[in-house]
């Protein structure tokens, strides 16, 4: 009984002291946060603040081919199931590391054959079965254990946010990629437009050399202007071509079983809620997965430190022993043991644990750096983005009435030239300022569309550090 009472109080004794965990608890440091978006202030708001980015914030652009490749994207992008897998790996370590908070259990069958010493001249031999359950644990005095589980569920978290900085990542340069297609496809249409018109003017030209009110030059700058913009509209191919493959290996695809076929494209104008500062913090993967990491660089200071404190291991083991097979699973031949029980500590290592506890110390300060240098990053590619929309919103305005200027001057141009008031280079001067113009009201188009996609990736793209799979 005496002996009972004092293995209850020890049971107790350990069980409280297993309570304690060594090394600082963790709390998430500070980061540079404005107040709000510098851009902001000269953002016309006709961005609504009262709701959050979609999860598929790609359905904002209300294009039903970029929806269904983005669907395609996240089932079949194998960047996307690279991380996953990193993240299934992440899970299977954090249960790796729970697995330490029970003891391990063995079953052992042995037979054993052999001749004792000192027989007394008689050499016969003896055999022996035995048949038992070992348990060994080692008792988590000063919480390594806790703190490795710590440590472990907090990369997994930041695996499952990488993740998703992966997925969103590739969803970005797929939309990316589309929209400058459909880009190309736009020039393509325009300069495919632009040939029909100076095939025109050159049949013009033409029956006035025939007539003899024209020269032989504006046949000439007719002809050279036709061909340069079909070298153009072909040119545009090869950069289409390769934005297909490019689109084709983001949906898991083989280029050569994937094509996209010519549409009209008129770019669709959409509402980003940005919402404020703080926000980001939590809605951006990238910056998530930095944070988890502070966290989990944190515990590994808890695993170092438990190393100066003494271990404490149990064991045990019971089963059955016998000579004779037949009464092995008899009660004479039951046996238990308990022990050893081994309290061991390290009383010199040469240094070993301090430089161990430095190197987790310095870890954790490095992660701290980057988590800080993950969150200006972020508020950089907002305030870029921003700034990129506002300037390009007002580029596009002044674009598009340089355009309709373009297009009077070519107008009232060549019918100055029908009148042989001016010669053909004003017609082809003035035709190939239209061209460049509208050509670049395309472009202003794409870099706004690019700017939106990018501004929805800085803003996380509709993820919340809450969000689990």
């Amino acid at each position: 009984m005496k002996n009972l009472l004092i293995f209850k109080i020890l049971l107790v004794f350990l069980v409280v002291l297993s309570g304690c965990s060594v090394g600082p608890d963790y709390k998430r440091p500070d980061a540079p946060v404005p107040s709000s978006f510098k851009e902001l202030k000269g953002w016309r708001e006709a961005l609504p603040r009262d709701q959050e980015i979609r999860t598929k914030w790609w359905e904002a652009f209300g294009d039903s081919i970029l929806n269904s490749l983005e669907e395609q994207v996240n089932v079949s992008n194998q960047s996307i199931a690279l991380a996953e897998s990193q993240y299934r790996q992440a899970q299977a370590l954090v249960q790796l590391a729970r697995a330490n908070y029970f003891p391990t259990v063995t079953a052992e069958a042995a037979y054993t054959r052999s001749l004792p010493a000192g027989g007394g001249g008689t050499y016969s031999a003896v055999d022996q079965q035995q048949v038992s359950l070992n348990a060994s644990w080692e008792v988590d005095l000063w919480g390594k254990v806790r703190r490795q589980v710590e440590s472990s569920s907090a990369s997994a978290e930041a695996s499952f946010a990488d993740l998703q900085a992966m997925r969103l990542s590739m969803q970005t340069e797929l939309a990316l990629n589309y929209f400058q297609l459909r880009i190309l496809d736009a020039q393509k249409k325009n300069l495919e437009e632009a040939v029909a018109a100076y095939g025109k003017a050159l049949e013009l030209t033409q029956n006035r050399y025939n007539a003899g009110v024209a020269a032989k030059a504006d046949v000439a700058a007719a002809q050279t202007q036709l061909k340069s913009a079909q070298a153009q509209a072909i040119d545009v191919g090869v950069q289409r071509a390769q934005l297909e493959h490019a689109i084709a290996i983001l949906t898991g695809k083989p280029p050569a079983d994937f094509s996209l076929p010519l549409v009209t494209f008129i770019a669709p104008q959409i509402k980003i809620p940005v919402g404020i500062p703080s926000d980001l913090l939590e809605r951006r993967p990238d910056i998530a997965s930095a944070e988890r990491k502070m966290a989990a660089a944190n515990a590994q200071i808890g695993v170092a430190k438990a190393a100066y404190y003494p271990s404490l291991s149990l064991s045990g083991s019971l089963g059955y022993a016998s000579a004779e097979l037949a009464s092995l699973f008899t009660s004479p031949s039951f046996f238990w043991a308990l022990g050893p029980t081994a309290l061991a500590a390290t009383l010199f290592d040469g240094g070993a644990r301090k430089a161990q506890t430095e190197q987790a110390k310095a870890a954790y300060d490095g992660t701290i750096a980057f988590y800080r240098q993950t969150v200006l990053a972020g508020f950089q590619d907002v305030e870029d983005n921003l700034a990129a929309l506002r300037i390009l919103d007002e580029e596009a305005q002044s674009q598009e009435l340089a355009v309709k200027s373009a297009q009077e001057s070519v107008i009232l141009t060549t019918n100055q030239y029908k009148a042989g008031i001016v010669s053909y280079l004003n017609v082809v001067t003035v035709q190939t300022i239209a061209l460049t113009n509208e050509r670049a009201a395309i472009s202003i188009s794409g870099q706004r569309l690019n700017a939106a996609v990018l501004l929805v990736k800085a803003l996380g793209g509709g993820w919340s550090a809450s969000d689990k799979i």
